[in-house]
């Protein structure tokens, strides 16, 4: 009698992994080729407009007229906000190469949203990045992690603006991994609420994939109420996750009220005890991070200042933050930079 074939089988698991393989080939390649199809739909489109010089409102007709003609002979995907898409797709990208293939032309919709060219291209830099799906990626936009990461460490500056363009995200070094604020709408316990930190861990374990994505690239989850024992006495940390793109343990304290200094000396006490007991040879030195509810530049600066361990204090909130607010703050920090640099120019 012959041997049944499981599915662990060696044949079998080869003959899965060419299929699975070759599946997401043709997938990317349908891809690429749609994202292309659309962008010459998109120069088409805007090289008729200029040719037959239309004004706005005729613009409008002309793609309204376009679009019931397309859906007639070619059935869904040519609506007249698809078809203003597409124009709008080309007019963004001047070259077709420049667009990923990695992205879906729902990525590519969303971002289009975004009139700031840099804004955009650090949307798309991390939505490849990160691998976010579209739904990510709009939960990103629209908790303005772009404005976040330029205010995190208040010295937001042209350069800063135009590397999160370029290049995205960086990480090289503990502070590259904060944002301020953190965004814990996902919970969804009103603003107003008091919460104690023990429910506050709970939630967050609950939704720890939205809690990951929130943290950002390389964080796993470690565990919570890790102990520590130090001369017979044990102390629990609140949350510990590990970052393999920075290979350190980062130990995250939750706070539902301020920034205290008894919450940064706790949290050094405990990073001392990781760096002398958890960390293996290769591990970088643990990072800590409070998480509350307010952070005063002045006590911060004294709460944490001569620490020799990587100690960051940052703000969260339960609620999608103001998106206007946030960007009008982005735009005096960046107007300060600017005059303080002419200024020192002149001199």
């Amino acid at each position: 009698m012959a041997n049944q074939l499981t599915p662990n089988n060696p044949l079998v698991q080869e003959i899965r992994e060419l299929v699975k393989n070759a599946r997401t080939t043709v997938a990317q390649q349908v891809n690429t080729q749609l994202l292309s199809t659309y962008w010459q739909i998109g120069r088409a489109i805007v090289e008729y407009e200029q040719q037959s010089q239309l004004r706005a409102e005729y613009g409008k007709q002309t793609l309204k007229e376009l679009a019931k003609e397309l859906t007639r002979e070619l059935g869904k995907g040519f609506s007249r906000s698809n078809l203003q898409n597409m124009r709008a797709f080309y007019l963004a990208y001047e070259k077709c190469q420049t667009v990923s293939g990695k992205l879906s032309w729902s990525h590519y919709c969303e971002l289009l949203s975004i009139s700031d060219a840099n804004k955009r291209s650090f949307y798309e830099k991390e939505a490849v990045n990160s691998n976010w799906s579209v739904r990510e990626l709009k939960r990103q936009i629209d908790s303005s992690l772009y404005e976040r990461l330029l205010l995190s460490n208040g010295d937001a500056n042209k350069e800063k603006v135009l590397s999160l363009a370029q290049k995205g995200i960086e990480i090289n070094q503990p502070a590259d991994i904060i944002r301020d604020p953190y965004v814990f709408e996902f919970l969804g316990v009103p603003e107003n609420k008091p919460m104690v930190e023990s429910d506050l861990e709970k939630a967050l374990v609950a939704q720890i994939e939205k809690f990951l994505l929130e943290l950002g690239r390389g964080f796993m989850f470690v565990g919570t109420q890790q102990r520590v024992t130090l001369n017979n006495t044990h102390y629990y940390v609140d949350m510990v996750f590990y970052n393999k793109i920075l290979r350190a343990y980062v130990l995250i304290e939750l706070k539902t009220t301020k920034l205290t200094p008894e919450a940064a000396g706790q949290l050094n006490m405990y990073l001392n005890y990781y760096a002398a007991e958890v960390n293996d040879p290769d591990d970088n030195p643990p990072i800590g991070i409070i998480l509350c509810t307010e952070k005063d530049s002045v006590a911060a600066e004294y709460a944490l200042g001569g620490l020799s361990n990587n100690i960051f204090a940052s703000r969260y909130v339960l609620y999608m933050p103001d998106k206007e607010q946030l960007i009008a703050q982005v735009e005096a920090v960046l107007k300060n930079w600017h005059e303080k640099n002419d200024g020192s120019a002149h001199e």
